[in-house]
């Protein structure tokens, strides 16, 4: 079984040890992605930016191997704040709209405080 790992350079792959994404037979698996602006580092203070940078990560990730949106087939949603989650809406729909994955939100604290949504996919290559 050959696996192939994608790094996005974030400070925390190295940290904690993992990869922004794993490609494993046809599948691929994007880890919990945060808001921090991909060029400056800096995480927004709006849900809404946070979820517009997250999903250009996991954008990121999936092009590398030749996948996009389209082949979600199942995204999971963290949020400090259930009341953020619908202020996001708008991009996820804009995102996920094609695919319509199967999906989850779930309320919990992450890494940082700063930090206002995490989203985790699984894609099927092309």
């Amino acid at each position: 079984m050959k696996k192939m790992r994608i790094s996005s350079g974030g400070p925390f792959e190295d940290k904690i040890g993992y990869s922004r994404a794993v490609v494993c037979e046809g599948w691929i698996f994007v880890s919990g992605s945060t808001g921090a602006d991909l060029d400056t580092g800096v995480m927004p203070e709006s849900v809404t930016e946070q979820c517009r940078n997250t999903l250009a990560v996991i954008r990121r990730a999936l092009s590398e191997v030749g996948a996009g949106f389209e082949d979600v087939v199942r995204v999971t949603y963290v949020l400090p704040d259930r009341a953020d989650f619908e202020p996001c809406w708008p991009h996820l729909r804009e995102a996920f709209a094609e695919a319509r994955p199967a999906a989850m939100m779930i309320e919990a604290g992450l890494l940082d405080p700063a930090m206002k949504i995490e989203i985790e996919v699984t894609a099927k290559q092309p």
